[in-house]
């Protein structure tokens, strides 16, 4: 029994949860966690967390195997994303590898981080009108969701903690391939004035010629929120630019 229906998940993709095998084999709850249990101990299968579960190839030693960080945290929490810096670490725009894996979604989740089998989640809730701009990828034989390049340039404006600042950004504007129509575009749906200002400041920069729409505020921001809160004051995007003059200068 046990073996067969190790087979028959493992016909269906390399992770699983309770629900799915309940509704799938018409298991009782009670009977399908003496079964796991056993699994577990077997080194078949290991928990991801409560409810979910990864298979464990044939050969792979006990503890010492698991799945990529992107199918992992597929699992976490649905509707989801992989964006922001994972997304820019994935593209190939930063040559900085971050600790954390980012997650983006539309659904609560009591744990906001987690670690799991040594690696570090964050999962990231935004509101519904931001939730946009997807591609899928293969990985590992299966299909994850991560936000396209515009989507997270764009989110990474948006939520720079979630980026390793604005310099990443800057460089993944500086070095990347973009549809600029569609910066554009994303920039005006996800309605935040911030991510405008700061697209337009870098993209000015960097020299990248961009049509944005005229910027309406009388209030400044930031350039970028996780530096020290002093700088020059730029009115034409009206942003405190709070980053060292070396750093702006390396990007040129």
């Amino acid at each position: 029994m046990r073996i067969n229906l190790l087979d028959c998940l493992a016909r269906r993709g390399n992770t699983f949860t309770l629900k799915e095998v309940i509704e799938t084999f018409n298991i009782s709850r009670k009977t399908l966690w003496v079964i796991l249990s056993r699994l577990e101990k077997q080194g078949w299968v290991e928990r991801i967390e409560k409810g979910k579960y990864m298979i464990v190839p044939l050969g792979a030693e006990k503890g010492k195997y698991t799945l990529n960080e992107f199918v992992i945290a597929s699992t976490l929490v649905k509707p989801y994303a992989i964006a922001y810096w994972s997304a820019l670490h994935y593209y190939g725009l930063t040559e900085q590898i971050p600790s954390t894996v980012f997650v983006q979604t539309t659904s609560r989740k009591k744990e906001q981080t987690l670690e799991i089998f040594g690696i570090n989640y964050r999962i990231v809730r935004v509101a519904e009108t931001k939730f946009f701009g997807f591609r899928k990828e293969w990985i590992e034989e299966t299909q994850i969701t991560i936000t396209n390049r515009e989507k997270t340039i764009i989110d990474c404006l948006d939520k720079p903690q979630y980026s390793g600042g604005i310099i990443e950004v800057a460089k993944s504007l500086k070095n990347g391939k973009f549809d600029k129509d569609k910066l554009v575009a994303y920039a005006e749906k996800i309605k935040n004035s911030a991510v405008l200002r700061r697209l337009g400041f870098l993209c000015e920069f960097l020299r990248i010629e961009i049509n944005l729409p005229r910027i309406e505020t009388r209030n400044y921001l930031y350039l970028d929120p996780t530096m020290p809160k002093n700088g020059i004051k730029d009115a034409k995007w009206h942003l405190i630019v709070n980053l060292d003059e070396k750093i702006l200068g390396a990007l040129e």
